[in-house]
């Protein structure tokens, strides 16, 4: 009795935690009981839906495993795929969901086995190799994939091989167009057929360990006179975006006419490339590549556009150089051309690579060289694991080099199996161009010819050039260098070592730092020229069309030019006469940024115009500036102390999204019109 009436003291205290604490388990037995109801529905339903038909031949060949890839994509693969199961005309991606359900245990894809073919075979040995042919890379074609890769005969998805592996069923799942899923896959089965990678490559370098003597810088030497004529250079300018003022910068601080320059724009990149067709017209010794690829971060196709450029440049009459030195539109020159020239021409046969050390496990594992890599729909996509072959020596570091001609002429044109053999190699690597130079030429008999020295400087902070900024286009996690700014000027000035050239260097965050070394280099600019300060870089152009803007940004440059006719019409004299009142014909012309001081001041929008009186037709352009948005609440004794106050993040944007100004900032003053 006495133990009874203590439970009842106790339900009483209790009551209320305790019919929580059950209406909780009620709650949770409710929705464990629908949720089983809906997984049975859908069995039932996915079940009536398989047994009309069988699976045809070719259908479910892109069977997936929805828990591949790298975390943080199954939701996106799932929404994907059941998106395209939904919609007509694709039959293949309705029959994935309920292969992927019956394979998920041993995650692969079966093969569709499809009629055989007349003259079809397995492609192994040689006839993988003649997939890119003697030289590694046909010669022409489309360049939304490396041509290396065995391409679709149709527009069907039809493995031939059970594809295996999480990284190359991820990749089948992502990828946006059938013509990608079916390289992919043809690569995968080639891989897994052991018919795409070299087993062994030739060594034919007798040398042991790191071939790469150190070369101080000697200014005492530098002055001597050279024995021979003055050394060549052809210059390989890889340009993309929109920043024409600072490439037009770039070239007149290292151009010369003995020298010569070849520029090769991003296939993407109209307007820049609009630009330097112009530019390249006033000079003899420049030229626009008349091909255009899409070179993307990591990618192979960018070894592939070096390949070719350099077959271009032999090639071209009358262009007898002695070296060849890469850059992009953010690299400027350190010393002068004259110093590059004499250096140069008393190491002619030198060649200028940047070494990553002497750890090459670590750095084969960081570079991913162990893995297999395909580029297809703008984007590297890995594809599973791989050996490194047998019998040389795998070194690289930086894709920006000096490379002397006869070395050029040797990796274009030989037939030997070392190059032929790497080529098919880096034709599936993240990252080829930062490894195939470096690796061919410590293989071959020039290996003595090396010289762990690129002559650049590059502002490396790795925390926070280390994002991972690049995974929405590679199956990786790179890094990138940061800009150089005043601060980093001492960096600049290597005093021991031969360095000729600096990366990187960004107008859109800081041009003061381009500046200071023109003054370094050259001296002052005559009193009194003008725009020293000023930089415009383009965000809209109308040849471009309206279809490469957002429906916001095209909204919003409208709106801009509409605001400034506005202002002009309703302004007090004497912007407020009729002469002054306008009305917008189409789009806007042009837009750009624009900056003085290295502080943003605005957007030029230029507009073609109708006066409302009489009058022809007319272009102006409105000068658009931001409005301060701080604001000091109250006043206090430490408020009174502020002198100075500057949004430091800001600084940072350029870098990191510097084609998105218009969205980053739309807070603007009442326009001018500039006549």
């Amino acid at each position: 009795m006495v133990a009874s009436a203590r439970v009842q003291k106790l339900v009483r205290r209790y009551k209320l935690a305790i019919a929580t604490a059950l209406a909780i388990l009620l709650l949770q037995g409710l929705v464990v009981w629908s949720f089983s109801g809906l997984e049975e529905d859908e069995a039932g339903e996915k079940g009536r839906q398989r047994k009309p038909r069988p699976l045809d031949p070719g259908e479910g060949s892109k069977d997936t495993d929805s828990s591949a890839g790298r975390r943080g994509s199954a939701g996106r693969r799932h929404g994907r795929w059941r998106g395209r199961a939904e919609s007509p005309g694709v039959p293949v991606a309705k029959v994935v969901r309920a292969v992927t359900s019956r394979q998920r245990a041993s995650r692969r894809v079966p093969p569709a086995p499809p009629p055989e073919a007349p003259g079809r075979q397995n492609l192994s040995g040689a006839a993988a190799g003649a997939l890119v042919g003697a030289a590694g890379f046909p010669p022409h074609g489309d360049t939304g994939s490396v041509e290396g890769a065995p391409q679709p005969t149709d527009n069907g998805f039809t493995p031939k091989c059970e594809i295996v592996g999480k990284d190359a069923l991820s990749a089948l799942a992502r990828a946006s167009t059938k013509q990608c899923q079916q390289e992919i896959a043809n690569v995968v089965c080639l891989h897994q057929a052991g018919s795409l990678m070299p087993k062994a490559v030739p060594r034919h370098c007798q040398l042991t360990g790191k071939m790469s003597p150190g070369i101080q810088w000697d200014e005492s030497r530098a002055q001597q006179p050279v024995d021979g004529p003055p050394v060549r250079i052809a210059y390989m300018l890889v340009v993309h975006g929109r920043a024409i003022r600072q490439l037009k910068r770039l070239l007149k601080a290292v151009y010369h006419e003995q020298h010569f320059f070849y520029i090769h724009v991003d296939k993407r990149s109209d307007y820049l490339h609009r630009e330097v067709v112009e530019l390249a017209q006033r000079y003899d010794n420049v030229q626009v590549t008349p091909w255009r690829m899409v070179t993307i971060w990591g990618g192979a196709s960018l070894l592939r556009m070096y390949l070719r450029s350099m077959r271009d440049l032999l090639e071209v009459p009358g262009w007898a150089w002695d070296f060849f030195i890469n850059l992009s539109a953010t690299d400027y020159p350190t010393r002068t051309n004259e110093e590059l020239v004499a250096f140069l021409s008393k190491n002619r046969d030198k060649n200028f690579l940047k070494s990553h050390g002497r750890d090459n496990s670590r750095f084969i594992k960081k570079q991913g060289l162990d893995r297999l890599f395909h580029e297809c729909d703008s984007h590297m996509w890995r594809l599973g694991e791989r050996q490194i072959p047998a019998g040389i020596v795998v070194d690289g570091g930086s894709d920006w080099f000096v490379l002397t001609r006869s070395f050029v002429e040797y990796v274009v044109y030989t037939d030997d199996l070392l190059v032929a053999q790497l080529r098919q190699f880096y034709t599936y690597t993240l990252l080829p161009a930062e490894s195939f130079f470096h690796t061919v030429l410590e293989n071959s008999l020039a290996c003595e010819t090396l010289v762990d020295n690129n002559l650049r400087v590059t502002n490396w902070n790795r925390k926070l050039g280390c994002k991972c900024q690049y995974k929405h286009i590679v199956d990786w996690c790179g890094c990138s260098p940061n800009d150089f700014k005043p601060q980093d000027f001492l960096r600049l000035q290597q005093v021991s070592r031969p360095t000729f050239f600096a990366r990187k260097f960004e107008s859109t965050v800081n041009q003061e730092v381009l500046e200071i070394l023109d003054f370094h280099l050259y001296g002052s600019y005559p009193p009194g020229t003008p725009a020293l300060k000023a930089y415009w870089e383009s965000t809209y152009d109308m040849a471009d069309g309206p279809s490469g803007l957002s429906d916001v940004m095209l909204t919003a440059y409208t709106a801009f030019a509409r605001l400034s006719l506005h202002h002009a019409a309703t302004a007090a004299s004497p912007l407020g006469t009729p002469l002054c009142r306008f009305e917008p014909r189409g789009l806007p012309s042009s837009v750009h940024l624009y900056f003085y001081d290295d502080h943003f001041q605005g957007y030029l929008v230029t507009q073609a115009v109708q006066p409302s009186a009489q009058g022809p037709a007319e272009t102006l352009e409105m000068w658009l500036m931001p409005q301060g948005s701080l604001k000091l609440l109250g006043r206090s004794d430490q408020a009174s102390r502020l002198q100075s106050l500057e949004n430091r993040g800001l600084s940072m944007l350029p870098r990191l999204v510097s084609n998105s100004w218009p969205q980053a900032i739309l807070l603007l003053q009442p326009p001018k019109a500039l006549g």
